[in-house]
């Protein structure tokens, strides 16, 4: 194990012991945390989720399944190619897991506030998180499965879709990840690589 992924794991341990004496409420409505009124999109949350999309949105473009590559200046020391490749010419497969607690993320990830989440791609605001739960919350059950992980309330569903088969992606062609539903509902396990773009210019 790398001294890295050893802090990495430490880390996780330690926020484990701190959810464990709490409930998650992740769930679409939850009013737990003043955080979950804060994040809005167009899309009201009465809505049947995931917000699913047609496969043509996947259809080959210029660069694999989108327009451009991903950007070059990615957050969290992100390698360029696993991130190009994952999202641009890529249907099924995943950075490993544990990816993203190799990276500089957990170092500098805001421990106190919800982060927004951009598409590696277009720098689209895709997710938010922590959402109607507690960062630890949030930690943990991504270190648990080993990809970040999001719950409904999460996602900015101006920009994110799903498809049929659960593939989880951007509404101009970036694959994220997959839609891995459990016992508290949808949840979307995506790729670091794929959401670690600087903020588009609005």
């Amino acid at each position: 194990m790398t001294p890295k992924f050893a802090k990495a794991a430490s880390f996780l341990l330690a926020v484990a012991s701190v959810s464990a004496r709490s409930t998650p409420s992740a769930f679409v409505g939850s009013t737990a945390h003043a955080s979950t009124r804060a994040f809005q999109t167009s899309t009201t949350l009465h809505e049947k989720l995931p917000i699913m999309a047609e496969e043509s949105v996947m259809s080959p473009k210029v660069h694999g399944t989108s327009e451009k590559p991903v950007m070059k200046n990615l957050k969290w020391g992100c390698d360029y190619d696993t991130a190009d490749r994952i999202c641009n010419f890529n249907r099924h497969y995943a950075e490993h897991a544990g990816y993203w607690s190799t990276t500089e993320y957990l170092n500098e990830v805001d421990k106190e506030n919800p982060t927004k989440y951009y598409d590696s791609v277009t720098g689209k605001h895709l997710f938010t998180a922590p959402v109607g739960r507690t960062m630890e919350e949030y930690l943990v059950e991504s270190g648990k499965h080993g990809w970040p992980s999001f719950r409904d309330e999460e996602v900015n569903w101006d920009y994110v879709r799903c498809l049929s088969n659960g593939e989880c992606i951007s509404v101009t062609g970036t694959h994220l990840g997959h839609n891995l539903p459990d016992k508290s509902g949808n949840r979307y396990c995506i790729n670091l690589v794929c959401v670690a773009g600087e903020p588009a210019d609005e």
